[in-house]
């Protein structure tokens, strides 16, 4: 049963780390948003069986607040916002997506490499999960840094965020208070982007960061 847990685990963390590399595939608002959902789906089945195998009650709410929030809520707002801002085209790239995806692999080749030697005297169960964490917060900022959308920011940021739980729920969890205090600051951060990017399109006709740039540019 223990090499169940195991491999469960990890085929959920790994999973994870497949969703997150899709992420940065996507060229679309809409299919980003679905993978999106898709992601915190798996995250909440990654910490729910962790919940069963470390035998940690609290740890179900933490699946339930990621299933509700990130995979329902979250997707379902940020389709309406993008439908009310008028947003139907295809995300622009800082960088092609052929160069993105190499260096999403190799960011997470580096994750393993330098995790598993950093955590060798640790937990086997945990050493995995915490190089697969450190692998989708790793794809967040790559896809922060590499798109000049602002909603597709928000979803690098939030995606950032799904694998610093599956962290803290890999080493034997995190406490209940602060697991609802990091999903009450993710629904606040949310609010206050919604309202930023509302304000954004009402000013500068546009939510493309590149061209909030120039527009600096041409202020000075």
């Amino acid at each position: 049963m223990g090499n169940l847990a195991f491999d469960i685990a990890h085929l959920l963390a790994g999973g994870l780390v497949l969703v997150s590399l899709m992420l940065l595939y996507q060229d679309r608002l809409y299919a980003l948003l679905n993978v999106f959902a898709l992601q915190a789906t798996v995250l909440a089945m990654s910490v729910a069986w962790q919940a069963w195998v470390q035998g940690a009650p609290h740890l179900y709410i933490t699946a339930v607040i990621a299933l509700v929030v990130k995979a329902i809520v979250i997707p379902v707002a940020l389709h309406r916002i993008i439908a009310r801002l008028g947003i139907h085209r295809e995300i622009e790239n800082v960088v092609s997506i052929g160069p993105t995806m190499l260096a999403g692999i190799g960011l997470v080749a580096l994750s393993m490499v330098v995790m598993l030697k950093v955590t060798a005297d640790a937990d086997p169960l945990a050493r995995e999960d915490l190089a697969f964490a450190l692998s989708v917060v790793l794809l967040g900022l790559l896809m922060m840094v590499t798109r000049r959308n602002a909603v597709s920011q928000v979803v690098g940021f939030m995606s950032l965020e799904n694998g610093l739980i599956l962290a803290a729920t890999g080493a034997k969890g995190m406490p209940l208070v602060v697991e609802i205090s990091v999903a009450f600051s993710v629904l606040v951060a949310f609010i206050v982007i919604g309202i930023f990017l509302f304000r954004i399109r009402e000013r500068f006709d546009t939510v493309d960061v590149h061209a909030l740039d120039r527009f600096r540019g041409d202020q000075r």
